[in-house]
């Protein structure tokens, strides 16, 4: 079964000139899913060859800007292009209210159905989507504003074991995300700063690479992704390296990267 993801962005805050905003399309089996959609996402989404009109699930993280500034412009883009099936998107509560307030004060209509579905709450794994090809869920994370992360599994099809993947940013990578997270085949996780910026991301409820990969190592993950990375990081490799040291299976995000979700 396909089951890989494609980094749209992999910065932190804002976009820079060799990474934007944090966001990611997901591929199961063809079921594509949108997860953050931060500035400039729509021309990320043409720039790494996925097609708009093939997203219909979108899912969002929390209320910062660099994870859903995108989202009325990505919206507003589907339309122009003609769009008629609808999209349904997952967030926090206000995300529809912070959408619709936009594309209103623009004046632009869009010509197919919205459907939103927020939720609040501060603890347990809620399913938020059950698709014939898989299922989501989201849990709480550790940040300034209500955050989510979210876990995709694959449906068997007779297969001895479904693979997963978790995606959390932002957040703090603290032990409590242990059952959250357990066992995924692959986890993408904040990895905003290098270990001699540890007590900034703690201030800031960011993660560390270090501590994402002893995270990944106490989860028993398969595959580790590091992402959401600082702008004061042009040449990226100590996060790697920090990473690598604890959990050899270790990946950098890049803009346009494809990882496939490990085979069990």
């Amino acid at each position: 079964m396909n089951f890989y993801t494609t980094v749209m962005g992999s910065g932190a805050a804002t976009p820079t000139m060799s990474r934007h905003c944090c966001s990611q399309v997901v591929n199961v089996e063809g079921c594509k899913l949108l997860i953050d959609c931060g500035e400039g996402t729509q021309r990320q989404v043409r720039q790494y060859h996925q097609k708009l009109q093939s997203l219909a699930i979108i899912l969002i993280s929390h209320m910062h800007g660099d994870h859903f500034f995108g989202l009325p412009g990505l919206l507003s883009t589907m339309h122009l292009c003609g769009r008629t099936a609808p999209v349904d998107i997952y967030g926090p509560a206000g995300i529809r209210d912070a959408v619709m307030a936009i594309l209103s004060a623009s004046g632009h209509n869009i010509d197919y159905e919205l459907n939103f579905h927020e939720f609040d709450f501060t603890e347990g794994r809620h399913l938020i989507v059950d698709h014939k090809r898989c299922t989501v869920e989201a849990f709480p994370l550790i940040h300034s504003v209500p955050t989510y992360g979210f876990r995709i599994t694959e449906k068997k099809f007779g297969r001895k074991g479904p693979r997963s993947m978790a995606y959390c940013c932002d957040t703090l990578c603290d032990d409590s995300l242990l059952p959250f997270i357990d066992q995924v085949t692959l986890l993408t996780i904040d990895s905003t700063f290098d270990d001699k910026f540890a007590q900034v991301a703690a201030e800031n409820l960011h993660g560390t690479a270090t501590a994402a990969a002893t995270l990944a190592a106490k989860a028993g993950v398969r595959q580790l992704l590091l992402t959401h990375i600082s702008a004061r990081y042009r040449e990226p490799q100590i996060l790697l390296d920090q990473a690598q040291a604890i959990f050899p299976n270790t990946l950098l995000a890049e803009d346009g990267l494809l990882v496939q979700v490990p085979k069990l």
